[in-house]
C-alpha cells in the first residue's frame, strides 16, 4: 500500500512539475527573422508564462537543417525552402510545412554621406560581380567600392543571389558577414561601402538606395512594385499541433501581424 501511495505521489509530482514547467518551444535560423520572432515571443509568454520560447539566429540554411535533423520546433527562414533540403528532411521523417509570417524589402545600403540615391538591378549586379569598381561609374565619387555582402548560409544571401545576380558569382573582393547586424555596422563605418539588408534593420546609420527608381517601403512590397520583396518564412517539421500551433496562429493574428510592423518589417496585409 505505501508502494502504491508512493508511485502515486510521484506520478502526481511529475504531473505538477509539468505543469509547473510547461512547454518548451525552441526556434532558430534567419538573423533577419530573429527581430520578429524574439519579439513575438516575449510578448507570447508574457500571455502565458507557463510556456518557454528559446530563439536564436544562425542563419536560414541552418534553421532549415535543424528542422531537417528534428532538432527545432520552427526554423526561421527568410527564404523558401530548396527542394534539395526537402527531400533531406522526407528521407529523415520530417515533413517541413511553411508559413509566411510577413514580408521584407530588401534594400541596398550605402553610407549616409554617399551622394548615389538610385541604382538599377543591373547596375547593382555589375558592382558585386565586379564589373563596376568604382562609384563615379554610378553617379558618385571617383572612388573605389567596397563591396559587402552575406555568407552563404544566409536566406538574405540566396535572395540576392536570384534576384540580383541572377547565380552570377559575387565578386571575390567582396568582404562577407555573417548577420544582418554586421551588414548594417559594416556599412555604416565605410563612406565607400555598399551592403544590403532587411528593411527591418535599417536606421540613420545607413543611407538606404532606391532599386530602378522604387524607394523600398511597406506599400511597395506589398504590392509588388519594389523589384527585391520577399516573404518570410516560419517551417515546421510537420503540420503543427498543441503549443506550436498556437504560436503560428499568435504570428498570423492581427496582435502579431502588429509585432512583425512594431520591427520595422512588413506585416502580411494592411491592418486597421
Amino acid at each position: 500500500m505505501r508502494k502504491l501511495a508512493a508511485i502515486l505521489s510521484l506520478v502526481v509530482l511529475t504531473a505538477l512539475s509539468g505543469a509547473a514547467f510547461g512547454a518548451e518551444l525552441v526556434m532558430n535560423g534567419s538573423t533577419t527573422v530573429l527581430p520578429i520572432a524574439q519579439a513575438a515571443a516575449e510578448k507570447y509568454m508574457e500571455a502565458d508564462s507557463a510556456i518557454k520560447i528559446s530563439v536564436s539566429g544562425g542563419g536560414s540554411g541552418n534553421g532549415i537543417k535543424a528542422i531537417i535533423d528534428g532538432t527545432t520546433d520552427i526554423a526561421n527562414s527568410s527564404r523558401f525552402i530548396k527542394q534539395s533540403e526537402v527531400k533531406a528532411a522526407v528521407e529523415k521523417g520530417n515533413y517541413p510545412v511553411p508559413f509566411a509570417v510577413a514580408m521584407d524589402a530588401l534594400l541596398p545600403i550605402v553610407h549616409p554621406e554617399n551622394p548615389v540615391q538610385d541604382l538599377s538591378v543591373d547596375q547593382l549586379r555589375d558592382i558585386y560581380t565586379g564589373k563596376i569598381k568604382s562609384w563615379k561609374d554610378v553617379g558618385g565619387e571617383d572612388k573605389p567600392i567596397a563591396v559587402v555582402g552575406r555568407d552563404t548560409s544566409s536566406g538574405t544571401y540566396e535572395t540576392w543571389q536570384e534576384i540580383i545576380l541572377k547565380k552570377e558569382r559575387v565578386s571575390p573582393r567582396a568582404l562577407i558577414v555573417a548577420s544582418s547586424g554586421a551588414m548594417l555596422t559594416t556599412v555604416a563605418k565605410n563612406k565607400y561601402a555598399i551592403g544590403y539588408d532587411g528593411i527591418g534593420y535599417i536606421n540613420n546609420t545607413v543611407k538606404p538606395l532606391m532599386v530602378n527608381g522604387k524607394k523600398g517601403s511597406a506599400e511597395t512590397a506589398l504590392d509588388g512594385s519594389y523589384p527585391i520583396a520577399r516573404f518570410l518564412y516560419m517551417f515546421t517539421k510537420g503540420w503543427p499541433t498543441g503549443e506550436i500551433m498556437k504560436f503560428l496562429n499568435f504570428m498570423l493574428s492581427d496582435e502579431g501581424q502588429r509585432i512583425v510592423a512594431s520591427t520595422g518589417f512588413v506585416p502580411l496585409r494592411v491592418l486597421k
